[in-house]
């Protein structure tokens, strides 16, 4: 299975891993599912992990993002025809559809609104776990 997954779903799943989020960062970790990203989406990865605000050290940082380097798809994708209300997610949009994702996984629906999608399937942690990992 090929999905994209926001920053902020891996961020949630590291503090909380016991929840959707850090199921998903564990079948991520395990090679279940993979990760199709681009240069954007790995620099915003390590940008948001590495923050201050956050109790992450570089090892655990690396153990998230190793398995998604190594094991992910490296997406090119062009522009989208469309933009979205906040020009940061347009890359997980781009490469989900350039990639042919089954899912775009994020904690922020209300940021691709269902009529910019473009035939991308933007589903929640929960709701990815619930249905999408079974038609998986």
């Amino acid at each position: 299975m090929r999905v994209v997954v926001d920053t902020n779903v891996l961020v949630s799943g590291l503090l909380s891993p016991f929840g959707p989020p850090g199921i998903i960062v564990k079948l991520i970790g395990d090679g279940q599912i993979r990760i199709c990203y681009d240069t954007r989406i790995l620099a915003e990865y390590l940008d948001v992990l590495r923050r201050p605000a956050f109790p992450f050290g570089e090892a655990e940082v690396a153990a998230v993002l190793s398995p998604v380097v190594i094991e992910g798809e490296l997406i090119a994708a062009p522009p989208l025809t469309t933009r979205l209300p906040d020009p940061d997610d347009e890359p997980f949009l781009e490469v989900a559809k350039a990639a042919c994702a089954d899912y775009l996984v994020t904690g922020n629906i209300r940021h691709f609104p269902p009529d910019h999608r473009q035939g991308v399937r933007v589903t929640s942690p929960r709701e990815f776990l619930e249905t999408g990992l079974r038609n998986g």
